[in-house]
């Protein structure tokens, strides 16, 4: 904490540590919950002063080192993230036409990758036409790390831009595996309803089940977690979210 006196910071850890002691009472790190219940104790604990993001972690049995093994996707969350996304299309024409018509924040062309190329990335989710693929590939360097790059596997690259938009707009959200074999997101807010958070967290497990890849062998969901912005992680019992078929 810069140009913070030493008592301050003192003061700022030990209201942080009381305040996590607080919010993790009466719950056994080594207990599983039914998603009902886990949901509710975490909504009950997202006390801070902002709506907090409930998120959601998944460990699943791949290792994405193996390109068979490698899980990417996009749900469409039923009752929306909470989080209104910035949109960017790369289309030219009536496709530009139609993305602008149907809400996107941003679009380009030529412009538009030079913007990204100066730094300029002012949005959460990126989609382009077929044809612009030339172009944003040259892209691939700057908006592949932030997990940006249009992929036709998750509907970024399509010539349907106007519904893209939309989805995108609506409380579509990617997902993709991590080095650990670990997925999660963001699912909602801590405003949400008991029913809309589980509504979502079951249709994003479901994404996550649907799109199993064919390397992938024994128990897929291992592990199962949910927590808010501020609050302790608590384990869900995976046989309360995943079909007994597929974990």
């Amino acid at each position: 904490m810069a140009n913070v006196s030493p008592e301050i910071a003192k003061a700022t850890r030990l209201a942080g540590g009381k305040r996590m002691a607080t919010v993790r009472k009466d719950i056994d790190p080594n207990a599983s919950y039914s998603l009902e219940d886990a949901v509710a104790m975490i909504k009950a604990r997202a006390t801070a002063k902002f709506d907090e993001t409930i998120e959601i972690a998944m460990n699943l049995g791949v290792d994405p080192k193996h390109a068979d093994q490698l899980v990417r996707g996009v749900c469409v969350l039923p009752n929306g993230s909470g989080r209104t996304a910035r949109v960017a299309v790369f289309a030219r024409g009536a496709k530009a036409e139609e993305a602008q018509a149907a809400g996107a924040d941003i679009v380009g062309a030529e412009d538009l990758v030079q913007e990204v190329q100066n730094g300029n990335i002012n949005f959460d989710r990126c989609i382009a036409t077929p044809d612009m693929m030339g172009l944003v590939g040259r892209l691939g360097k700057v908006l592949g790390p932030r997990g940006l790059m249009p992929n036709p596997r998750v509907g970024t690259v399509t010539m349907d831009v106007g519904e893209a938009v939309k989805a995108a707009k609506g409380g579509a959200i990617e997902f993709r595996v991590e080095k650990a074999g670990i997925i999660h997101g963001g699912i909602g807010k801590a405003s949400f309803s008991s029913e809309a958070l589980v509504e979502n967290i079951r249709a994003y497990v479901d994404a996550v089940v649907k799109a199993k890849p064919p390397g992938a062998k024994g128990q897929y969901v291992k592990r199962v977690s949910i927590s808010s912005t501020m609050g302790p992680g608590i384990k869900v019992d995976a046989a309360s979210v995943v079909p007994a078929a597929a974990s």
